[in-house]
């Protein structure tokens, strides 16, 4: 058995190019920041070519320009990178639908298992008002954890989001007090109270 503080976590984040009418989204940048035992330490990130031009509002959101996609590689190209940094981890996201479904493109990739920092939040603070990752990055006053775990962190960037992911389960560990319990109990938050307030 795994504990929580013995487990390896993998925190993944994609950028896209937005949504076009008819179309589905694309990835243009990907971020991996690694931590164990509490420490934040290495990281991978890369601009993702893509054939799909970047929209306005996705522009306006992440400031990645298809300019930035020159010579950049295909995901699929970054398979061994990735494989690397993620297998064997417990991967996080915020909301983790969207990353789960751009590492489709590794079929059978067996990565995992997941953790979802919103699901966690929910679970932790159930009255917040937003759940949105910079809104408790913010409410918790994680700022300047942020900006030493990762100097230049700028929001909807793929690095400092997915850094943001680990600074934000990182306080929900210590706050909840399970580094000794299964790291299996990350998986599984006890929302309910959250859904019943919002229910009201």
């Amino acid at each position: 058995m795994i504990t929580v503080a013995e487990a390896p976590f993998a925190a993944i984040d994609f950028e896209s190019a937005g949504l076009h009418p008819g179309g589905t989204e694309v990835p243009v940048q990907l971020g991996i920041a690694l931590m164990r035992n509490s420490v934040i330490s290495d990281s991978f990130t890369s601009f993702l070519f893509s054939e799909e031009p970047i929209t306005w509002a996705a522009q306006k959101i992440h400031g990645i320009r298809s300019g930035d996609l020159v010579g950049a590689p295909r995901l699929l190209d970054l398979w061994p990178r990735v494989r690397a940094l993620l297998d064997g981890r417990w991967l996080v996201a915020h909301g983790s639908s969207t990353e789960r479904r751009f590492l489709r493109v590794f079929p059978f990739h067996g990565f995992g298992p997941w953790i979802d920092t919103l699901k966690l939040s929910r679970a932790v603070w159930p009255g917040g008002e937003s759940f949105a990752l910079g809104d408790l990055i913010r409410k918790l006053g994680l700022e300047s954890e942020l900006g030493e775990a990762l100097p230049g962190f700028r929001w909807h960037d793929a690095l400092s989001d997915a850094t943001a992911s680990l600074v934000l389960l990182r306080r929900v560990i210590a706050e909840t007090g399970v580094e000794a319990r299964p790291a299996e109990t990350l998986l599984r938050p006890n929302d309910a109270h959250y859904h019943r307030l919002r229910a009201r």
